[in-house]
């Protein structure tokens, strides 16, 4: 991605600007045998330590495919707080 701040690149600002200009999508599908999959799209930097840390702060399993994060299980409930306390605000978060 093209420099548009002027910073260097070490200070990390780029990232956080990508965060908070993210719109994060969280709905549900229901898989084969009836098992619920929170799937969460919008998420683009980073992803391979967000969805490291959303298994281990929801205990579940989760993987990252066609470029949206699919967790085991209905997270619903608690994903907002989890993604909130990752560095995303709360405004930019849609649970359907």
């Amino acid at each position: 991605m093209k420099n548009i701040t002027g910073l260097p690149e070490e200070l990390g600002i780029e990232e956080a600007l990508e965060k908070e200009e993210a719109k994060i999508r969280v709905y549900i599908e229901t898989r084969r045998f009836g098992k619920p999959t929170t799937i969460i799209e919008g998420i683009t930097k980073d992803v391979k330590t967000i969805l490291k840390e959303l298994r281990r702060k929801l205990a579940c399993g989760g993987t990252f495919k066609d470029n949206h994060i699919e967790l085991q299980g209905d997270h619903r409930k608690r994903i907002k707080e989890v993604l909130v306390s990752l560095g995303f605000k709360e405004e930019q978060i849609e649970i359907l």
